[in-house]
């Protein structure tokens, strides 16, 4: 995905190919901040109020401040949105630490956060995606396993890998060889009337879409639920599928060569009764008071 032609930095609008670089940056340095990717639709971003909760609270467990106002925020990035002229776009929202460290520089005082958005066109995942699996690459007990942090990786590095060997993503297994999620990804697995995708606790990020479909989302006689899942789960399950921001709800064909169940019911079912909350939320959005 190609950057839009502006960025929002601290508030101002800039250009996407002007150079802005300070060497004492420390959460540049090490990875020291926190990000979330934001679907736009129509011009507004969807589950607003959700991302900033999630990013907010990953910031104070890891002692970076946060802007004080997200309504301004907002309105910045609406901002941005209007510039790069993209109602329907995926925009990326961080917010980098600059003090602190050894590599600490002299305007960190100044500024000791930059907040930065970024806006391109939405990836195109196709119908279905193949798997793999990575062993080890969740350790549950960290206390940050949950965080959305800039430090990403060893998440780029195992879907590249997976890329280059004709994947689309891979299945990451904590230190008990238990399900955690993807890369950039919540994973589900469906028995009869029951979905369920991994606990907070096994290691996994707690996804916008996984939150939706947990708290918000009600299709008759079906339960999305919180349930322990190993490798061994998923190859017997009826349905798999994976969620995200830019995915909604995608289905899996494959896991590690192995072609998964073929029944889509469920997911048929909750794809539009999500993709309905979306509607809502997006229309809801559309009529709040934002000021120019």
């Amino acid at each position: 995905m190609a950057i839009h032609s502006y960025i929002l930095h601290n508030g101002k609008l800039r250009k996407a190919s002007d150079p802005e670089l300070r060497a004492g940056q420390i959460g540049l340095l090490a990875g020291w901040g926190v990000f979330t990717t934001l679907r736009i639709a129509d011009g507004v971003p969807f589950a607003w109020e959700r991302h900033w909760a999630r990013m907010s609270r990953d910031a104070k467990s890891l002692n970076v401040p946060m802007p004080a106002d997200a309504d301004s925020v907002e309105h910045d990035l609406l901002r941005l949105i209007e510039a790069n002229g993209r109602n329907d776009c995926t925009l990326r929202l961080v917010v980098v630490r600059n003090s602190g460290g050894m590599w600490e520089g002299a305007e960190s005082k100044e500024t000791p956060i930059d907040v930065i958005a970024l806006t391109a066109d939405s990836k195109k995942w196709g119908d279905s995606v193949r798997l793999g699996i990575q062993p080890d690459a969740r350790f549950a007990g960290n206390e940050f396993a949950g965080a959305k942090i800039l430090s990403w990786a060893q998440n780029l590095t195992w879907a590249e890998r997976a890329q280059q060997q004709g994947l689309d993503e891979v299945v990451l297994l904590n230190q008990h060889g238990r399900v955690a999620e993807c890369t950039s990804a919540n994973i589900f697995a469906v028995f009869g009337n029951e979905v369920f995708t991994p606990p907070l606790a096994d290691g996994c990020l707690p996804g916008i879409t996984r939150q939706v479909l947990l708290e918000a989302v009600a299709t008759d006689g079906i339960r999305v639920l919180e349930g322990g899942l190993t490798p061994d789960d998923l190859y017997r399950a009826e349905e798999v599928f994976i969620t995200s921001t830019t995915r909604d709800l995608l289905p899996v064909r494959e896991i590690a060569g192995r072609e998964t169940g073929t029944v889509t019911r469920v997911r048929e079912r909750l794809a539009p009764a999500f993709r309905a909350f979306l509607k809502d939320d997006i229309a809801r959005r559309k009529t709040l008071s934002v000021p120019a």
